[in-house]
């Protein structure tokens, strides 16, 4: 069962949000807040496994400072930013922030559900509509070895050190070695940011995601 909370400031979107996510067999919504600080008085009762968090609150703290401020006291929960805004500039601060996640308001509803699911395995997700958007701005790609670029590509699809191994018949110890090296090459700062990073460098297709 994965439980999840949810802290937004529109009382109808979190209602909606409850109602459809419920109505799967695998997930019930343990706690709603309509700020960051009731939502930080409380994720010890909820002890929720995910967190959909709207960035745009009016009034004490934002979207990416709550993020922050979750994942200090609680590192173990997972964080999908649920908002209306596409800026690659707030979907960097909140990824940095420890997000796991980011999909827009009025994305279809299994794109949510897809997040909710895949952040509760221990995977990233990125509402493909946001990534199409951020590969227009494009980076300049930082020079990585072969086997750096295809640890990078199994990251993206969000697979663990262990599948990675599996996958490119190499030890777990030498995926954690090669995604240490990559995040420090490219100045990243968890594997999240390494997703944006790769769609936006063309080293894996939007298409392979969806």
């Amino acid at each position: 069962m994965i439980c999840v909370a949810l802290i937004d400031d529109h009382r109808v979107v979190s209602r909606g949000v409850k109602t459809y996510l419920e109505s799967f067999d695998d997930i019930r919504v343990c706690g709603i807040a309509i700020s960051g600080e009731e939502a930080l008085a409380n994720l010890h009762l909820w002890n929720p496994k995910v967190i959909l968090l709207d960035l745009l609150m009016p009034g004490g703290i934002d979207g990416v400072e709550t993020a922050r401020r979750i994942k200090d006291r609680f590192p173990a929960i997972r964080i999908v930013a649920l908002t209306a805004s596409t800026d690659e500039a707030r979907m960097m601060a909140v990824l940095r922030a420890g997000a796991a996640g980011y999909v827009r308001k009025d994305a279809e509803p299994e794109i949510l559900l897809a997040a909710v699911r895949a952040v509760a395995q221990g995977r990233t997700y990125i509402d493909p509509a946001v990534a199409s958007a951020i590969l227009k701005a494009g980076a300049p790609e930082e020079e990585l070895s072969p086997r750096e670029s295809a640890v990078l590509r199994q990251m993206t699809f969000g697979r663990s050190n262990k599948e990675i191994a599996a996958e490119l018949g190499i030890t777990e110890e030498t995926v954690k070695t090669h995604v240490g090296h990559l995040l420090a090459k490219l100045h990243l700062e968890n594997r999240t940011q390494a997703v944006v990073y790769a769609l936006k460098n063309g080293l894996v297709a939007l298409e392979e995601l969806q």
